[in-house]
């Protein structure tokens, strides 16, 4: 029997990849909490009318997020976001161009997998200290069971809860197929093509959709190996139900194949 879930939307000088100027503080490891101000770069704010979902900037003119997020016509970027009730100066705002979800993304079975989608910007932002390119994994890495990561956004503190003003984090240990896909876990709808991190008092929530899962590699350096997909139904916090990721190494083909369609279409 299909495990009850929810989307988590909510209707509501620089070089290389995944090394942020402003080095995240991983020091506190206990729910959410406040991030440091632009320590993960690459997350952007999606938003329409209003914010309502996360994204990660993956290249200049390229962000990465959930296909579940795409519902209305017209997007913009927000990138150097953090507190959300003021402007602090540094943030860019750039108009999507273009929406490409994943083909296999059927919105009428979330569980089924492929809720990920590319966004093409209207034109690239300017790389900073505070705006820096995500670095993507490779084709098909696995994650280890427990390995630290840690989700970020905008979403609600806690079940019902307000959502956050500030860009929030939480670590999230991982939790392995093998496990995940047990009966008195997510069962069936625990696909190979996603990752599972986290579990009761650590989890994304509503309004995280679309934003990273963000894993250190032994370079140092870190990789979005997640995109935010969905949580339980019951609420954000629930034993034995981690929130569930879009395993980004499952798409890489798929990412590339898009991008380099684009480029020629340009040419």
């Amino acid at each position: 029997m299909e495990a009850a879930f929810v989307l988590l939307m909510l209707v509501t000088a620089v070089s290389g990849c995944g090394e942020p100027s402003h080095r995240p503080d991983t020091s506190r490891v206990v729910n959410g909490v406040e991030a440091r101000p632009h320590s993960w770069p690459w997350q952007v704010s999606l938003e329409s009318f209003y914010p309502t979902c996360g994204g990660s900037l993956i290249a200049a003119n390229w962000v990465l997020t959930a296909a579940h997020c795409i519902t209305f016509h017209t997007y913009r970027v927000v990138l150097a976001e953090h507190d959300m009730s003021q402007e602090e100066g540094p943030e860019q705002s750039i108009r999507v161009e273009k929406m490409i979800l994943h083909p296999q993304w059927n919105d009428n079975c979330p569980s089924c997998g492929s809720d990920i989608a590319l966004l093409k910007l209207e034109r690239s932002a300017v790389i900073s200290d505070k705006v820096q390119l995500a670095c993507l994994p490779k084709h098909q890495e696995v994650l280890a069971h427990m390995q630290p990561c840690y989700v970020t956004g905008w979403g609600r503190l806690y079940t019902g809860g307000p959502r956050a003003s500030r860009l929030q984090q939480a670590r999230l240990p991982v939790v392995e197929h093998s496990v995940c896909s047990r009966s008195d876990w997510w069962g069936s709808s625990a696909k190979t093509t996603m990752v599972c991190a986290g579990g009761e008092s650590e989890s994304a929530c509503h309004g995280d959709s679309g934003g990273p899962l963000n894993c250190q590699g032994r370079d140092g350096r870190w990789y979005v190996q997640g995109v935010t997909s969905f949580v339980d139904g019951r609420g954000c916090n629930t034993l034995k139900k981690p929130t569930v990721f879009t395993r980004v190494a499952s798409f890489i083909p798929w990412i590339t194949e898009v991008r380099q369609r684009q480029l020629q279409n340009h040419r």
